[in-house]
């Protein structure tokens, strides 16, 4: 194909690029080298989200560089820019972390205000750590140009005492160390190999959570999320992404087209299949959004409930995403979960065929043991469970995968931050049975949401993953184990039921009925709500009041603007 393919009468590049009264806007273009003929070519944008604040980005820049490769070959004009990241291993533990959900709106909306400011007719996006994946993706569904999605690649896993691991062996490492079982020297010797390559978080967390989604919802090639971040395979990726982007633009496909309902349904099988990230069931309810689609955490937890759990990979199980690589990559999960009838196979992918189609020649081996059959799954219902009860009206998120035990009665133990539950646990202050309730980190309460890995680490590295429970209306690292319950609705901050618990009340957690009640009378409950008011929150200026002031319930994503169902007018129809 070549730029005559294309009616540029149609496309929004052509604000900027044709007509005598476009001619200042073509002179900055000839200043920047490009020829008159590229200037008339259809204009893509290349965004990724390189930074040097972790391995996860750093790779991203170099794929960026291929894509606009296979952009240009394909006849088209390739315009790169960046946006933002925050990177959940270095932002976690500290006050720092109340920024990472935000990240995800500002990526979604800085990428949406780049296309739109410079009139862009179509978009590859190349990310890497957590919330820049669904941040990358929520921008493509709102801007609904032709778009694919490229993962920079996981991290290769690290090597401690003859066994692989990754940095939350490392977080878990902090907690050993705290009730004495590891050395300074073992500590830091750990610190030091388990992060040896660029890349995401090697285990089932939320960044390769989201990238297999990527795959099962449509928007990435077949296979692209294998790869991990130093191999130069994920260049041939990046080029064929940049080709694919631009025959999507001539064949009219649209992100829209891809995601829908049932693409949703098969993003969410994925995630439980392979007892993914709980960060899923707010990641996929602000795609749909973007979309104008209803799919809440209910509905996610509907597809949960329904699917096997296959992949045996961390935190829950033995291994990371090199190793699903090794077998075949993603295609194989979806091929196991297709032929066991668990996924839509007529849903448009980026490849302009189904997803069936894009599977028809994928063989899943019976000798390998990362994947099992669905005939013969680890579990018969998800790695992921969602909850509702007296404690959670508006639902909850529990990670199974790799537990023994689904159901927990025990006295709460109240904090009103993560800092102050962190000292408890660290210095010991809870006993075998308690409920840890971190409240007033949801959403607006944080205000953020933060991710509480350092602590629920901490747990799991002291040897009592197993003898307790943490339930927060924050949320949960995808490398967090152990019965930790997230996304509690409504939050503390808006008197939700979990902001009048009391050390003491009981609560009583069922992961397999998915059930989260507590054990303390309507009228109880009542006379406490009467004296309540939300503490007072420090942040009255800058983004996170901004989004305290914009952010919805965990429930629906936790998004920040009306959605696809209150638009008027479509970006990709200016």
């Amino acid at each position: 194909m070549d730029a005559k393919t294309f009616d540029k009468s149609k496309l929004p590049s052509r604000h900027v690029t044709e007509g005598p009264e476009r001619a200042p806007h073509r002179s900055y273009y000839y200043a920047m080298g490009l020829t008159e003929e590229e200037i008339h070519r259809p204009f893509v944008g290349v965004v990724s989200c390189w930074n040097e604040a972790a391995p996860c980005n750093i790779a991203l820049m170099r794929q960026a560089q291929a894509a606009k490769m296979g952009v240009n070959e394909a006849h088209g004009t390739p315009r790169e820019f960046c946006t933002i990241t925050v990177t959940d291993g270095i932002a976690m533990g500290h006050e720092g972390m109340k920024s990472s959900l935000v990240s995800r709106e500002v990526i979604a909306d800085s990428i949406e205000l780049t296309m739109r400011g410079h009139c862009y007719d179509a978009m590859v996006g190349v990310a890497g750590c957590d919330k820049s994946l669904p941040g990358m993706m929520m921008s493509m569904v709102r801007l609904n140009v032709p778009s694919v999605f490229l993962y920079g690649g996981s991290i290769l896993p690290g090597r401690y005492k003859g066994r692989d691991v990754t940095v939350v062996d490392v977080f878990e490492g902090v907690g050993q160390h705290s009730a004495g079982n590891m050395t300074d020297e073992e500590l830091h010797e750990l610190e030091c190999v388990a992060c040896p390559s660029a890349g995401s978080c090697g285990g089932q967390f939320t960044a390769n959570t989201m990238a297999c989604v990527s795959e099962a919802i449509g928007l990435a090639l077949p296979g692209s999320a294998g790869a991990p971040a130093p191999y130069e395979s994920r260049d041939e990726y990046a080029v064929a992404s940049g080709k694919a982007v631009m025959s999507l633009l001539a064949q009219g496909i649209r992100p829209r087209d891809i995601v829908t309902r049932k693409a949703l349904e098969n993003a969410a099988t994925i995630v439980a299949a392979t007892g993914g990230s709980t960060n899923a069931a707010l990641h996929l309810p602000a795609i749909a959004h973007e979309a104008g689609i209803d799919f809440d955490l209910f509905d996610v937890a509907e597809v949960f409930k329904r699917t096997p759990y296959i992949a045996d990979l961390k935190p829950g199980g033995k291994y990371v995403a090199k190793d699903v690589y090794d077998i075949g990559g993603v295609p194989v999960i979806l091929k196991a979960l297709l032929d066991g009838g668990f996924l839509h196979g007529d849903c448009m992918t980026v490849t302009g065929k189904s997803l069936g189609d894009n599977l028809e020649d994928v063989k899943f081996d019976e000798n390998q043991k990362v994947v099992y059959p669905v005939s013969t799954p680890i579990s018969l219902t998800g790695g992921v469970v969602g909850l509702k009860g007296s404690l959670a009206p508006d639902g909850a998120i529990v990670k199974v995968a790799g537990m023994k035990t689904l159901q927990f009665r025990g006295p709460a133990r109240c904090f009103d931050c993560e800092e102050d539950a962190f000292r408890a646990v660290e210095s010991g202050a809870y006993e075998k049975g308690d409920v840890i309730v971190i409240r007033y980190e949801g959403p607006k309460g944080g205000p953020g949401m933060r991710e509480m890995l350092s602590t629920t680490a901490a747990l799991y590295g002291q040897g009592a993953g197993e003898d307790v429970a943490l339930i927060t209306d924050g949320r949960f690292s995808g490398g967090t184990r152990g019965f930790c319950i997230g996304h509690v609705g409504p939050e503390a901050w808006v008197g939700g039921p979990i902001a009048l618990l009391r050390d003491g009340d009981m609560i009583s957690i069922d992961a397999e009925a998915g059930t989260l009640d507590l054990e303390v009378s309507e009228d109880e409950l009542a006379r406490r709500r009467e004296s309540w008011q939300p503490p007072s929150n420090p942040y009255q200026s800058g983004v996170l009041a901004k989004y305290r002031d914009q952010v919805g319930p965990a429930r629906s994503g936790a998004v920040t603007h009306a959605g696809g169902k209150a638009e008027v007018v479509c970006y990709a129809d200016i």
